[in-house]
């Protein structure tokens, strides 16, 4: 799986998702990836120490993507919307967090697609990927093989939801219950949604 990180991607959206997915670690292998190999800090401060540049490699079976408000920042760099664009085209799956919902679909993948993003910034994020059909209340959305979030702890949610996928819902319970997580197993469960007057 290439877990991609830019600077000042939001922590949780990041190490939440990597937690329950890379606890499969017999069936998913994790690798960091970055415009290049200096270490990236995030939102909070922490550096994290890439594995991979963008120009290493373009096959991956799986693509993450994590939020942040530097994910609208990030979307700028040509190289890397195109890294994204070719990932996608040939992994089996692609995930993707609150605001790198955003940025996903600025790359065009998700075009005609449903989708869903960060509640709060809903409104003034969405138009910047206008062929996107954005989902107002939800806490993850999968259409074929992309599945996108809400924000922040909801990354977790959809990426128990793509375990269940993968290996079973009885595997992704386990997991949940291994990290003393209650697991939202609803996609459309989305109360943050009304709190913003999206619902």
């Amino acid at each position: 799986m290439a877990a991609l990180v830019f600077p000042r991607f939001q922590t949780l959206d990041f190490f939440g998702p990597i937690e329950m997915l890379g606890g499969f670690r017999d069936e998913i292998m994790v690798t960091t990836v970055a415009m290049d190999k200096e270490p990236v800090p995030s939102r909070h401060g922490q550096h994290i120490v890439p594995d991979c540049s963008l120009a290493e490699r373009t096959d991956y079976d799986l693509l993450f993507i994590p939020g942040g408000d530097s994910a609208l920042d990030a979307a700028k760099d040509p190289a890397l919307m195109q890294w994204v664009r070719d990932v996608a085209d040939q992994a089996e799956r692609v995930l993707a967090v609150c605001t790198g919902t955003i940025l996903l679909g600025m790359s065009g993948v998700l075009d005609g697609r449903r989708a869903t993003t960060n509640k709060l910034d809903f409104m003034a994020t969405v138009p910047l990927a206008p062929n996107v059909t954005w989902v107002k209340e939800a806490r993850w959305v999968r259409d074929g093989k992309f599945y996108t979030s809400s924000a922040v702890s909801a990354g977790m949610d959809m990426a128990l939801g793509v375990a269940k996928d993968l290996f079973g819902r009885a595997a992704a319970e386990e997991m949940a219950e291994g990290n003393e997580y209650l697991w939202n197993s609803d996609p459309d469960h989305d109360p943050f949604a009304k709190a913003a007057g999206l619902g």
